[in-house]
């Protein structure tokens, strides 16, 4: 799916670019395989802020996705392929021999008419599902188990794809999009194929109004705010925060590492790449 750019009739529009949506072919959803969504603005069950920036947004209704590939052995023809709002790759609903009708993420390289199959036997296809201990080493898969029958947690954005890269004791290596080598168990499900709509991350907004269509409000620095908001608050005039850059909730923001889940370290073969500085 490639970009398209906007012509510059209005200033929202100058450096606005879309996508050209040339890979769906359906503009309606199947309404049975959706349910709605509830908007909880980033708050939680008791009404506090968990995830800040939230808020707002266009309606819509939240898309079933088949994560599990748990209709074994039965293939399945590709219909459609479909915008989904709730995420940045496409959709695909498929309907199977035995009259059922799914939802799964489109990888790159889908047609309409393809067929697909979740199988222990399944050829090495795009879309088709099977354990990762049977794909051969080299190969690129996306919506990835980390617990056998939970439904694919790993490698579900656009553009994404994981690489399998060794089969040792039970267990297989995957090199992960964020460069980290991780093992996963062999009889854990994964789909053949990258993650399509690779073009997303290439689609600049061009105007605040958009963001907000997405439900996405406005970043507002700690400098600007008072001492009861955010740490680097308040002061007399204009000043520079006073202390090295924090988030609201006082940790530190320059590298300070916050992941704590040391149980599944043992699963970890590299650690992800280090994020490059921009400035």
């Amino acid at each position: 799916m490639t970009v398209r750019q906007l012509k510059p009739v209005t200033p929202g529009s100058r450096f606005a670019s879309r996508s050209n949506f040339e890979e769906i072919n359906r503009s309606s959803l199947e309404k049975r395989l959706t349910v709605s969504l509830r908007k909880s603005g980033g708050r939680n069950n008791n009404g506090r802020i968990t995830v800040r920036r939230r808020g707002g947004g266009h309606r819509r209704r939240y898309r079933l996705i088949d994560f599990k590939r748990d209709k074994y052995d039965i293939p399945a023809t590709i219909k459609y392929i479909e915008y989904d709002p709730n995420r940045s790759a496409n959709i695909a609903l498929l309907f199977y021999d035995d009259g059922a009708k799914r939802y799964i993420i489109a990888p790159h390289g889908l047609k309409i008419d393809d067929r697909v199959v979740s199988s222990q036997n399944a050829p090495l296809n795009i879309g088709n599902a099977m354990s990762i201990g049977n794909i051969a080493t080299g190969t690129f898969v996306h919506n990835i188990e980390i617990k056998p029958k939970k439904g694919g947690q790993m490698v579900r954005s656009a553009g994404t794809g994981a690489q399998v890269m060794a089969h040792d004791e039970g267990f297989t290596s995957l090199k992960l999009p964020s460069g980290e080598i991780r093992r996963v168990p062999s009889n854990c499900f994964a789909t053949i194929g990258e993650v399509g709509n690779k073009s997303h991350e290439n689609i600049v907004s061009g105007k605040a109004g958009r963001s907000r269509w997405l439900g996405k409000r406005p970043k507002v620095r700690g400098v600007v705010m008072n001492p009861v908001d955010h740490p680097h608050g308040g002061g007399e005039g204009k000043s520079a925060g006073g202390r090295h850059p924090v988030s609201p909730t006082g940790k530190s923001a320059k590298g300070l590492k916050t992941r704590d889940n040391k149980r599944t370290d043992k699963f970890i073969v590299k650690r992800r790449n280090k994020r490059k500085d921009t400035k």
